[in-house]
């Protein structure tokens, strides 16, 4: 995702602070890898659940309409993707990478049905080439059934760029 597109960040977000007792992320040799990203900010201790909870710039971006009846239905899930991937972004751009970087992502999803508005909100942040994926439909994801998806991903980011 070029910064062009980087929607501003509210000061209160963290970059992948974990929410229990685990690494959000750890970098072995040249490569990064992500614990499962949940739409859930930490420093505001808040659930991700629609368009209000994201930046405007954000929200119109992936797709809120104004209308009411289409937003509630989509509002959620394009919500919580948008801060999974920019959270996700914001990781690998602490450790001098890019979202080209990402080569494999991992989603699990409450609802396959979400899949296709994830997508859409996917192609923002990897515009050229989406990296390899698996998905999966899970049965609830912590800490609340209100989480609709949950992202792992692995970079490739080299030490010694140079050489």
């Amino acid at each position: 995702m070029t910064s062009e597109h980087a929607p501003e960040q509210t000061p209160e977000q963290t970059n992948g602070a974990p929410l229990a007792r685990y690494l959000a992320s750890k970098r072995v040799g040249d490569f990064i890898f992500l614990s499962g990203v949940i739409a859930v900010d930490p420093a505001r201790r808040l659930i991700v659940k629609g368009f209000d909870d994201i930046p405007d710039d954000a929200a119109d971006l992936i797709g809120r309409s104004g209308e009411f009846s289409s937003d509630i239905k989509q509002g959620p899930i394009l919500a919580q993707s948008w801060f999974v991937l920019d959270a996700i972004r914001r990781i690998i751009e602490s450790e001098g990478g890019q979202m080209s970087d990402v080569f494999k992502l991992v989603q699990y999803f409450r609802n396959l049905d979400h899949f296709p508005y994830y997508s859409k909100v996917r192609q923002i942040f990897f515009p050229d080439e989406p990296p390899i994926s698996t998905i999966v439909e899970v049965s609830a994801m912590l800490p609340s059934t209100d989480i609709l998806i949950e992202v792992e991903a692995t970079a490739y980011l080299p030490l010694n760029k140079g050489n």
